[in-house]
């Protein structure tokens, strides 16, 4: 008996730990320390945000970094993502879809460090109440998690498979507000999410969808332009007439 308490005790310990990984709905890719982001594809092949605008990914300074690669939604499981995540913290950083940052629940991926274990990766899964900023544990499946922890700068990559934002409301099964934060770490207590990037609501299968562009000429302004030319046109003919008329008129009254 006092073995198989022993064996308990240790399972606790393994399950309760924020570093070891292997909950059922995460799996890691077989080369998890390998985690390449840039910001190659960004508005082309892949949906990005950032905060500061523009910041420095190869830096140690304050920058917030996330892409979203959204797949062909198919029907009913919706669509998977290919996130990609880079921040600085010295506890976690993480990124949230939700489909109404002021209620309701976000979805959020943390990609954190374990501050008792030399800094080592960890990854979670929680549900935020988007009211209270309440974190609690979720199953939501995460797969090809890679991570990697350096001078408290955290990048990590991973796929979220059958997303779908209908079975929160109707609207495109890819629209998302993408939620972009830090939080602590606190022993085996994840902190309080601290919104540092809100995108509003973004069709994730769109990489230009937070693109700027500029506005197309209106209805209104484009007949304002053909009417003008018009009359510019029309009143050529009688210009030349009169201009003929006045050399003409010069001419005769010349002694």
């Amino acid at each position: 008996m006092e073995r198989g308490l022993i064996l308990l005790v240790a399972a606790l310990i393994v399950f309760m730990a924020p570093g070891v990984r292997g909950t059922a709905h995460l799996s890691f890719a077989n080369n998890e320390t390998q985690v390449n982001i840039t910001r190659a594809g960004c508005g082309d092949t892949k949906l990005c945000v950032d905060t500061p605008d523009g910041c420095n990914l190869s830096g140690n300074g304050n920058c917030l970094f996330a892409s979203v690669i959204a797949s062909t939604p198919v029907a009913p499981n919706g669509t998977e993502l290919k996130i990609e995540l880079r921040g600085d913290s010295e506890g976690y950083v993480a990124l949230g879809l939700t489909v109404d940052a002021s209620q309701g629940n976000t979805m959020l991926f943390i990609c954190a460090q374990n501050s008792s274990d030399n800094g080592t990766f960890f990854f979670r899964t929680r549900d935020r109440n988007n009211t209270d900023n309440k974190l609690t544990p979720s199953e939501t499946r995460v797969t090809e998690i890679r991570g990697m922890v350096k001078d408290n700068v955290i990048k990590c990559e991973f796929n979220v498979p059958n997303i779908n934002a209908t079975n929160s409301r109707t609207s495109h099964v890819t629209t998302f507000n993408l939620l972009v934060g830090r939080g602590s770490v606190d022993g085996n207590t994840l902190g309080a999410f601290n919104v540092s990037l809100n995108s509003g609501p973004l069709n994730l299968a769109d990489p230009a969808s937070n693109v700027a562009t500029t506005p197309k000429p209106t209805t209104a302004m484009a007949s304002t332009v053909a009417m003008t030319t018009a009359s510019s046109a029309a009143l050529q003919p009688y210009a030349v007439l009169l201009l003929l008329s006045v050399l003409t008129l010069s001419v005769t009254l010349t002694p």
